[in-house]
């Protein structure tokens, strides 16, 4: 099981006391990514949200990416995703972007792609349409185009229903022979084996604990076996999220947790993505969850819905996530604990939590692109 990283320029509650905190997250969370690097992360994923207010600031993702494109050597570096509705982003600029930092990366780019959090966001470039299903019919006719731009010396063009382009020649082409690999951020059972029956990786921020795993993997690994892929390669691939934080001892952590203003986050997902179940308990914005104790600390660690303790323990959850048949373990970072706590958690995993579990020293994409250019 492979390592990632997950930042969304989370501002949380600091502007209130901060003038500059906005900024001091985006900065910071570049930093974060360079140290996964250094620590041995192999993916480094970065989300694009509009209108999000305190749950996500990172709304240029490109251009944050090509900022690490430079600053980093090994690590991986994803749209988390890259919106291709081309209400948001017309697909050709999306293709362009995506090759472009393929090159500034030297072949490390990941291309994940999807529909946006929820209707706050994703109507907001749709004025007058109120059915976010709407968006999957857009997403649909246009990710198989990707690849043909691509790959194409001259791209056919395309007349479909929500954009069109005549036939052009579309710069750059990607870094190499083959083009990035492909993802979906998935939610329902039903999109794990559509994103796998074309091909792609799926991006499991839905998944919420280990035992979630049985229904992602059933649907995805079973689908994935007669894939007809939409690029040049099947990447066979779930990328699931968790959060965590680690420290020299297990109190340490849970009193970084406790600290962290974990329950504002969770009210703030589900302000936001409103197309996510809303389970029992779980108020009405602006209302949010009451603080969490070391006691609902300790009940999300043993329900296995956090990744929290000392390197040891760590790596004890971290196995966990490997058995149920993870291919990729991304930490949800920063989720409002400190900088320098952050930072620490990075290098601890790093140091104790890695070498333990992915002993491949090549990433798995670069094996499935690999093959592909060969």
């Amino acid at each position: 099981m492979e390592f990632g990283l997950f930042v969304q320029g989370y501002v949380g509650k600091r502007a209130e006391t901060d003038p500059s905190a906005e900024h001091k997250v985006l900065m910071e969370e570049t930093e974060y990514v360079i140290q996964a690097d250094k620590s041995g992360f192999k993916y480094a994923w970065a989300s694009e949200h509009h209108f999000l207010e305190e749950y996500s600031h990172l709304s240029a993702n490109d251009v944050f990416l090509g900022y690490l494109a430079h600053a980093t050597e090994r690590i991986h570096l994803g749209s988390g995703i890259f919106n291709p509705l081309a209400q948001v982003n017309h697909p050709v600029k999306v293709a362009e972007k995506v090759a472009m930092l393929d090159h500034l990366s030297q072949g490390r780019f990941e291309f994940g792609s999807g529909r946006g959090a929820g209707s706050h966001e994703i109507l907001g470039f749709l004025p007058g349409i109120t059915d976010m299903n709407h968006t999957k019919e857009i997403w649909e006719e246009t990710i198989a185009e990707f690849p043909k731009m691509w790959l194409q010396e001259e791209y056919e063009g395309f007349q479909g229903k929500h954009w069109q382009l005549p036939p052009r020649k579309i710069f750059p082409k990607p870094y190499g022979a083959s083009h990035p690999a492909m993802w979906y951020a998935a939610g329902s059972p039903s999109s794990y084996a559509m994103a796998a029956k074309k091909g792609l990786g799926v991006l499991g921020f839905s998944v919420q604990k280990v035992s979630d795993m049985e229904w992602v993997l059933e649907q995805y690994k079973t689908a994935i076996r007669d894939a007809e892929p939409i690029g040049d390669f099947v990447n066979d691939n779930v990328m699931v999220t968790s959060t965590a934080i680690c420290a020299e001892t297990h109190e340490k952590a849970v009193e970084i947790a406790v600290n962290g203003g974990l329950n504002y986050l969770q009210s703030l997902v589900f302000r936001y993505h409103d197309t996510f179940p809303r389970p029992d308990g779980i108020p009405e914005w602006p209302e949010v969850l009451p603080d969490y104790t070391e006691e609902i600390i300790e009940l999300l660690i043993a329900e296995e819905l956090m990744i929290c303790g000392d390197p040891d323990e760590v790596t004890r959850q971290c196995e966990r996530w490997e058995r149920a048949g993870a291919d990729q373990l991304s930490f949800g970072l920063p989720i409002g604990i400190s900088y320098a706590d952050t930072l620490n958690t990075i290098r601890l995993i790093g140091e104790h939590v890695i070498p333990k579990i992915d002993t491949d020293p090549v990433h798995r994409t670069s094996r499935f692109r690999g093959a592909a250019s060969a």
